[in-house]
Order: C-alpha cells, then sequence, then structure tokens
C-alpha cells in the first residue's frame, strides 16, 4: 500500500476536534480548570482519571487479555539470585535498562532470542482492520490486489467477511473488464467458513482461472468432429452450445460444442454456402444459388427461402430481426428474418459487394469498385460515398460512428460516418487486409503479409506488429477477440495467441500436422472459453474437419490454487 493511500486512511482515523459546549459559567467567568458549576453554585470536582496505559510489558498482557502467568520453559527451578537481579533491573534508569538488555541479548543463544519474539511480538500486534469502522475497512482493503484480497481473506474471520464484499469484487470485476453478462453466469455460492461467497468474488475466479488456462494451460487434445468430407469450409458460427459450419458443399451442420456430434444437417441450397450469420438458434446461410435461407437450428427445419440477389450472396450481417446482405450483382438487400420479406434494395455499387455492417441504425458497404458507402436503410438513401481506396475492399469494422476498411491496395483507412471525412490512413501491411476486429479504440487487422498489426483509431498509430520469430508463415485468415488476447489463424495450418496489451506471442493453441505442407486453418470462431477452428488442405494432406478447445476452469478447486 502506498505511503499516500496509508496518510488518507489516517486522515480519515484521526478524531475530529469537538468545540466544546460549555466552556464558561453564567456570569460569563470561565470555570476554574478541572471543574464544572452545579446546579447548586458549586464546583463538582471531576473524577480521578484512570491510568489506561501499559507501564510494564506485564501490563502490556494483561491488557491484551492475557494471563499474567507464563508458560514454563523449564522443569526446574528458577536460578539463585534471579530475585536479586530483577530488583538491580528494576532500579536502574531507562536507558540503563536499554544498556543492560542490549549486553544480555548479546550474550543469548539463538533459541533464546527466539523465545523472546515469540513472547513479545504478539503483543504488539493489532487487528486494525477489524477495529475499522466497515466503510473503512473495505476502503483500504480496496486498495488490495484481487490476490491479496483472496489471502487477506484467510487471515480470520472477520477478515472473511470483510473481504467477501460483494460490491467490493464488482469493482474488482470491473477493473478487469469482466461484465454483468458474464457475472450473472455464476450462481452465487454457498457459505464457506460462515461468511458467504460474493457472487462477484467467483466470477473473478472463475475468469482468472479460464483466462490462465488460455495463456498458460496444459496443453490439450482437441475435439475433433468430421463430416464435410474433403470440401472446404467456408463460413463458421457459434453460439452457446451450438456450432454451425457451412462448406462449398451446398450445406450447413449443427455440431454440439459438448458432445462433438453432428446433430443435423441443413440441406437445401443448390449451390455452395458462402457465408453465414447466428442469433441463439436462429441461423442465415447465403449461397451461391442466389438466396438466403432462415433456419431453426434446433429443429434443421428451413423456415424461410429469401430470394430476390441475381448472383452470388456474398456477405451479411444481422443485428436483431434484421439482416443485410451484399452480393456480386452490386447490391444489398435489407430482410425481415421473421417474415421473410424484403424490405429495401441498397443500389449505388458499380461492381460486387464484398463485406457489409450494420448496427440498425445504419448500413456501411465495402465492394469491389473501390468503394465504401454509408447508407439509410429506411430511405435507402446512400448517406455517403467514401473515396480513397485505389482497390478492392475485403473487410469492414463498423462501430456506429468510425468505420475501418481494410483493401487489396495494402492500406486501411478510418472514416468518419457522419461527414463521410477520412480520419486515418493506416499504412504498413503489404498485401491484403482478409480481416479486422474493433473493440472501443482498438482495430486489429489480419493480412496476407502474415502480420497481425493493433491499432489505435483515434490516433491512427500503429501500437503492435505480431510478428517476430514465432510470427505466422503465410497469410493470416482469422481474427478473434477474448478478452484481453487475441487469436489469428493462418494458412501455414496454426491458430496463435498473442496478448492484446503487449503485443507479445504467448503460444500456438493449435498446429496441424500437415502444417507448412498445405495444413490450413480456414475460420476460427471463440468465446470466453472454447475455441472452434475449421481447418483442412487444399492439396489432401489435411482431413477437413472441426477442432474444438475447451479452456474452462474447475470450479471445485479451491480458490487459492
Amino acid at each position: 500500500m502506498s505511503p499516500a493511500c496509508l496518510s488518507s486512511v489516517f486522515c480519515l482515523l484521526s478524531p475530529p476536534q469537538v468545540k466544546r459546549k460549555l466552556d464558561h459559567g453564567p456570569d460569563a467567568r470561565p470555570f476554574p480548570s478541572g471543574k464544572k458549576l452545579c446546579k447548586g453554585g458549586g464546583f463538582l470536582r471531576p473524577p480521578r482519571p484512570v491510568q489506561v496505559t501499559p507501564t510494564t510489558f506485564c501490563d502490556l498482557r494483561l491488557a491484551n487479555g492475557h494471563s499474567a502467568q507464563r508458560r514454563q520453559v523449564t522443569s526446574g527451578p528458577p536460578p539463585s539470585g534471579l530475585q536479586d537481579w530483577l530488583h538491580t533491573f528494576k532500579m536502574w534508569s531507562g536507558p540503563e535498562r536499554l544498556l543492560a538488555l542490549d549486553e544480555l541479548i548479546d550474550r543469548c543463544e539463538t533459541n533464546q532470542v527466539k523465545h523472546m519474539m515469540q513472547v513479545i511480538e504478539p503483543q504488539f500486534q493489532r487487528d486494525f482492520i477489524s477495529m475499522l469502522p466497515k466503510e473503512l475497512a473495505l476502503y483500504v482493503l480496496r486498495l488490495l490486489a484481487p490476490r491479496d484480497l483472496v489471502q487477506a481473506a484467510q487471515t480470520c474471520r472477520s477478515w472473511r467477511i470483510l473481504a467477501e464484499d460483494n460490491l467490493l469484487w464488482r469493482e474488482k470485476c470491473g477493473e478487469e473488464g469482466i461484465s454483468e453478462g458474464v457475472a450473472s453466469r455464476h450462481r452465487k455460492c454457498g457459505r464457506s467458513g460462515g461468511a458467504a461467497v460474493s457472487r462477484w468474488k467467483s466470477t473473478y475466479i472463475q475468469q482468472h482461472r479460464v483466462d490462465n488456462n488460455w495463456r498458460r494451460g496444459d496443453a490439450q487434445e482437441p475435439m475433433v468432429l468430421t463430416g464435410h468430407d474433403d470440401h472446404v469450409i467456408t463460413c463458421l458460427q457459434f453460439s452457446g452450445d451450438l456450432i454451425v459450419s457451412g462448406s462449398d458443399d451446398n450445406t450447413l451442420k449443427v455440431w454440439s460444442a459438448t458432445s462433438g456430434k453432428c446433430l443435423r444437417t441443413l440441406a437445401g441450397h443448390s449451390g455452395g454456402v458462402w457465408c453465414s450469420q447466428m442469433a441463439v438458434a436462429m441461423v442465415i446461410s447465403g449461397s451461391t444459388d442466389r438466396t438466403l435461407r432462415v433456419w431453426d437450428a434446433e429443429t434443421g427445419t428451413c423456415v424461410h427461402t429469401l430470394r430476390g440477389h441475381t448472383s452470388t450472396v456474398r456477405c451479411m450481417h444481422l443485428h436483431g430481426h434484421r439482416v443485410v446482405s451484399g452480393s456480386r450483382d452490386s447490391t444489398l438487400r435489407v430482410w425481415d428474418v421473421w417474415s421473410g420479406r424484403c424490405e429495401h434494395v441498397l443500389s449505388g455499387h458499380v461492381a460486387a459487394v464484398r463485406c457489409v455492417q450494420y448496427d440498425g441504425r445504419r448500413v456501411v458497404s465495402g465492394g469491389y469498385d473501390h468503394m465504401v458507402k454509408v447508407w439509410d436503410p429506411e430511405t435507402e438513401a446512400c448517406l455517403h460515398t467514401l473515396q480513397g481506396h485505389t482497390n478492392r475492399v475485403y473487410s469492414l469494422q463498423f462501430d456506429g460512428v468510425l468505420v475501418a476498411s481494410g483493401s487489396l491496395d495494402t492500406s486501411i483507412r478510418v472514416w468518419d460516418s457522419n461527414t463521410g471525412g477520412c480520419v486515418h490512413t493506416l499504412t504498413g501491411h503489404q498485401s491484403l487486409t482478409s480481416g479486422m476486429k474493433l473493440r472501443d479504440n482498438v482495430l486489429v487487422s489480419a493480412n496476407a503479409d502474415a502480420t497481425v498489426r493493433v491499432w489505435d483509431v483515434r490516433t491512427g498509430q500503429c501500437l503492435h506488429t505480431l510478428e517476430g520469430p514465432n510470427q505466422h508463415q503465410s497469410a493470416v485468415t482469422c481474427l478473434q477477440f477474448c478478452g484481453r488476447l487475441v487469436l489469428s489463424s493462418s494458412d501455414d495450418g496454426t491458430v496463435k495467441l498473442w496478448d492484446l496489451q503487449s503485443g507479445a506471442w504467448l503460444r500456438d493453441l493449435v498446429a496441424l500436422q500437415s502444417r507448412g505442407s498445405g495444413g490450413v486453418v480456414w475460420r476460427i470462431r471463440a468465446s470466453d472459453t472454447r475455441l472452434v477452428c475449421a481447418a483442412g488442405s487444399r492439396n489432401g494432406s489435411e482431413e477437413t474437419k472441426l477442432l474444438v478447445l475447451d479452456f474452462n476452469g474447475d470450479e471445485t478447486k479451491d480458490e487459492t490454487d
């Protein structure tokens, strides 16, 4: 705890200066020192003050509630002359006693000094936390790191009650970015040692354990899911316990993330599936057959077939009950997935639409015409055409205000969707930016130059380039955020884990046997506790499959592990 923090606590503990209500008599003359006027006009002498400060170590032991009788260190009689020696010691002045004690300690053996420490030290220890008002005690504990807080809870029962405070741990969770949604998945634990365990504390410990499993957990064999034969898995979704993979074999498959079983195959498209979106058990797929289909993943039923595009449906983005699709026919369509009705058609691109983002209010699209467009879907009006790229736009991110676009021209541009102005041009990549993720002010980009870069979209600064001896050896195919971690997959057949704050490589989570000789990880999706990878090859060196890794912590383990 820093000196500044301690001084703040001591200031709070200092007794206030309370003014006496009456320090003079009715005739305005001050009372004599130590006396007060009584009703009869006389003075009452205050009672003699009681001396409460211990003057000897024996007094201190009694004041601390210990018996004056010490444990016997020997079974024999006391040495002769002891009482005379003690009497002489008592007659000396304070400085003389200190000198005598120094000489005595110098002549003691180690076990004798240890005995003195065992007798003396406990008498000067004070449980100041238990002596403080609860609000001040919690203020002090709030200054501790979570690991120290867990250890403090094991000191005694009163400390444990304070250290289990739910609001205290909610604050610690907030500092680590653990949300209310994560906490709601953890039920309030039972009682341990007589104190109710905080739900927020349980959440923090579980998330900390999961984070450690991601970063440093033992190497584990992934669960392998096979079912698309030797076809390419083109899209991947993951929600709850359900995994949905789409392939150029014209089907989607629904898998259990727990058992690894293929629960059902969604068949109906007459062409390869190129894009998909998922919300709970609703799946929307887009195909080269020019249609979108809405599926119920629980039953495998095709709820709607959405017709209107005249070429391949290449991209889509779902928000609420609306999905916006982009096609090689150069148009975008806004659909109501509940009714299956096409509500709006957005025309303006002059080449294929390759990527789209929709936040419920604005649509942003990128195309092979080098353009990024911002739309009002309700009026079907193009609000802004963002010009600046000199080649095809392949990837987009949109947070409601800022648009980030990645292009084959090697640059990334950051735009203001309200004004249409280019805020920053991010340079450094050497090839196509195939995917990006934007969270708060941090943008992470995946590039065919085998690197991943981390940017600050407010300043346009490149914070980290994720490269070095452990960097990817081929084009990066997919990105995922997972808390303070970044996961990247590549044509080199690996999935790598990086620290977002430092840019450091942590480890390879997946390394295919055929890596470097044709093995590819096409897509990845991650939750807080699971990673799902779609892998295979284009030359037959690796079978097409899904790999599922579980990083969930063991909640039954002791909180101090």
